[in-house]
């Protein structure tokens, strides 16, 4: 027999709030306003430094060239003014603009790295002020066997800079927790709004993988005992300051692969440069310095060089936009060349929460007894599960009225159930079907009968998706029988299947990991729709798993916050720990997310893809836009002595002169023109990979050529306007 009870409609116990505001909090992607700028600029001009400015070779050599020929502006009134340049005369200001313009485009350069760099200062600031030196109850001994609440343990008063890793210390309702660190006794409920934006205080408990506490945090009810795991100055919120600051930015092997590139063909271009002079004048067409140095700073890739590493840094604000710290660039970039995505079951696919929804009884018991049995059982469960076991059980009518409860039983691993043992000497178990048919075999037999009918209602209800919860009693010196199943029901969350076929769009295979058994975790997999699933997982074949895959050619993502899936979490090249989980899975990731929200491993990954097509796409206008570049300067350059080079002249550019610098003016002000561009990121839409390439040939290689055509004329026949250009 069976009894149930009308669940309640689809998402009514989960209601999910969006976070509107916070520390993260930027406003839109990549727009950027005239005061942001001008609050850059300060960290541009100090970026002029040589010192820093090594680190950019292709900006390094528009920086001399802007020192070159401002030496060569301010000696030319004492040599007898501007040379000729290839047989056509040049006005008096013309080296002097060049300079102004050059200096410009490298500070346009540093300006873009310093807007991207300033995006994360609001959020450094608000963590800043959660670092605040507190002070701190330390244990001056501590022991759990005999005082675990520690409410006879001597203990004084300290300073939070003064703690050490292994310190004991008390944290009360209202104060701070004084560093990072493990709860090791109590239940409290905490306000982390100051870390991770979102109002809604959390529960952090001993035992489990939700024990981990953040300094800074602080303690709203009850009281905790919490061991320190951090030292001074190293604290979660002292890497997330230097990390949302760019301060410990390396840079990727992608990024280092393009700046060697960028490095190489600006080396081949200054040979180039060098060379052009001696071998011009044969021809009675010498040119002038600050010629070749516009020539050679149009011929080199500086847009894609002034950009590159704001684009590095914009893709990590990006995630500190979504409350995801990446502990490094690498895993940015690894991000968006993943192929496979592993994804906890519970918490992840469902919503973890798992809700009583039937009793069923096997023969010869009444409904009503298993209904009592398992209500009772769950009183002092403070499970999830068991809480709804109660409620689906008052539902049906179940009143517990003043009796006392018993001895509670809790859930462990080892024995696989939980139950209570009543005053009256009776015991009732709940679990794992083996585990509760173990523990009635134990004073007698189960009848064939028995056995038969609860094998088919468990395979019932796990071909439903369920999870089934076998009931028994017994006295304690009598014998012990089954008394039918609890369904527990996993809701998968709303919308995955979509978002799954997204994903596979991408190129990328999800697979479900799961401690369930195989009959269950396939229903779940087929609602959810991954493409693959592995059951009872260990942490052993976790690894295994990501193992096989990256040895196959795979990159592997994967989500976890508990100590187990610390071995995982350190294979995957993207391992994403829950900013709930414990020291151990924040320390083996390479991510952490801060709203502990695993599915936000899917907009991880898109944002990874996004950084890496911004790079590409940004690369690919950069050596396009250089071809108009050339028909500007070239015919300039030559068009007095070789009069048949002015048919290249295509835009019909004023004068060799205004085209020149023209050329520069538009290379400087198209860097500030794409920082937006480059804070934002080239919008990414799943598809393959040979339409990705041609939609970025198109829009920004055909871009990058029709572009600098129109802007170098545009700026041509402003320069016109200006008397001897």
């Amino acid at each position: 027999m069976t009894l149930t009870e009308t669940p309640a409609p689809a998402g009514t116990p989960f209601t999910r709030r969006t976070r509107r505001d916070g520390p993260t909090s930027t406003g839109r992607a990549g727009a950027i306003s005239v005061r942001q700028l001008v609050a850059a600029l300060p960290g541009a001009l100090r970026k002029l430094d040589p010192r820093q400015m090594w680190r950019n070779p292709v900006m390094l050599i528009v920086e001399v060239g802007a020192a070159l020929t401002t030496l060569l502006a301010i000696c030319e009134p004492f040599l007898g003014g501007p040379a000729r340049s290839g047989g056509s005369a040049v006005p008096p200001t013309f080296t002097a603009a060049i300079a102004a313009w050059l200096w410009l485009t490298v500070v346009f350069a540093n300006l873009a790295e310093s807007v991207a760099e300033g995006r994360g200062k609001a959020q450094a600031d608000s963590l800043r002020q959660t670092r605040t030196s507190t002070s701190a109850t330390r244990l001056d001994s501590y022991d759990p066997a005999t005082d675990p609440s520690a409410e006879q343990s001597p203990a004084h008063p300290v300073s939070s800079a003064d703690l050490l890793p292994g310190d004991t210390v008390i944290v009360v309702a209202g104060e701070l927790v004084p560093g990072d660190g493990d709860i090791v006794w109590g239940i409290a409920s905490i306000d982390e709004s100051a870390i991770t934006g979102e109002s809604a205080p959390v529960v952090r408990e001993s035992g489990g993988d939700r024990s981990a506490v953040t300094g800074g945090t602080r303690v709203l009810s009850d009281r905790i005992v919490m061991r320190i795991t951090s030292k001074p100055g190293e604290t979660f919120v002292d890497k997330m300051i230097a990390l949302v600051e760019g301060a410990s930015r390396q840079k990727t092997p992608n990024e280092l692969a393009l700046n060697i590139l960028l490095a190489g063909l600006s080396i081949v271009f200054v040979v180039v440069t060098l060379t052009l002079n001696p071998i011009a004048g044969y021809s009675g067409a010498a040119v002038s310095v600050p010629v070749l140095v516009a020539l050679l700073v149009c011929l080199i890739p500086t847009t894609i060089g002034a950009l590159l590493s704001a684009i590095g840094i914009a893709g990590m604000d990006r995630l500190v936009q979504h409350n995801v710290l990446a502990l490094s660039g690498r895993a940015v970039e690894a991000a968006g060349d993943v192929t496979i995505l592993l994804l906890d079951k519970t918490g992840t696919i469902t919503y973890g929460n798992r809700q009583a929804r039937e009793f069923t009884a096997v023969t010869g018991v009444d409904a009503a007894e298993l209904m009592d049995a398992a209500a009772r059982s769950s009183l002092g469960d403070p499970t999830p599960e068991g809480k709804s076991i109660v409620d689906l059980a008052h539902g049906l009518g179940f009143r517990h009225g003043d009796t006392e409860i018993g001895e509670v039983i809790p859930f462990t691993a080892q024995t696989r159930m939980s139950g209570l043992d009543q005053p009256d000497g009776s015991s009732i178990r709940k679990g794992a079907g083996s585990a509760v048919t173990k523990w009635v075999q134990e004073r007698g037999s189960i009848d064939d009968a028995v056995l038969r009918e609860l094998d088919d209602c468990v395979a019932r209800i796990s071909e439903l998706g369920g999870t089934p919860l076998v009931v028994a009693a017994g006295r304690e010196s009598g014998a012990r029988r089954i008394l039918g199943v609890v369904y527990l029901k996993d809701i998968v969350k709303a919308g995955l299947a979509e978002r799954f076929a997204e994903l596979r769009s991408m190129g990328i295979r999800t697979i479900m990991v799961t401690g369930d058994n195989p009959l269950t975790a396939k229903t779940i997999a087929a609602e959810a729709g991954v493409d693959d699933f592995l059951a009872e997982a260990t942490p052993v074949e976790k690894l295994a798993l990501i193992r096989r895959e990256q040895e196959g050619g795979n990159l592997v993502a994967m989500t976890g916050d508990g100590t187990n899936d610390a071995p995982a979490l350190a294979q995957a090249d993207v391992g994403v720990a829950m900013n709930t989980g414990t020291s151990a899975a924040k320390e083996a990731g390479n991510m952490v997310d801060l709203d502990s929200d695993p599915t936000k491993l899917i907009d991880i990954v898109r944002i990874g893809k996004q950084l890496l097509i911004t790079r590409g796409a940004l690369t690919t206008f950069s050596i396009a836009n250089d071809l108009a570049k050339y028909f500007a300067i070239i015919p300039a350059m030559f068009a007095g002595v070789f009069p048949g080079l002015a048919v290249l002249n295509v835009m019909q550019l004023h004068s060799p002169a205004s085209a020149i610098l023209s050329a520069i003016i538009f290379n400087a002000i198209i860097i500030v023109l794409l920082i937006p561009l480059a804070l934002r990121g080239v919008r990414y839409r799943p598809g393959p990979a040979s339409s990705i390439l041609s939609r970025n040939l198109l829009i920004y290689g055909v871009g990058g050529v029709i572009a600098p055509f129109i802007g170098i004329k545009i700026v041509d026949l402003v320069v016109a306007l200006i008397p001897g250009f």
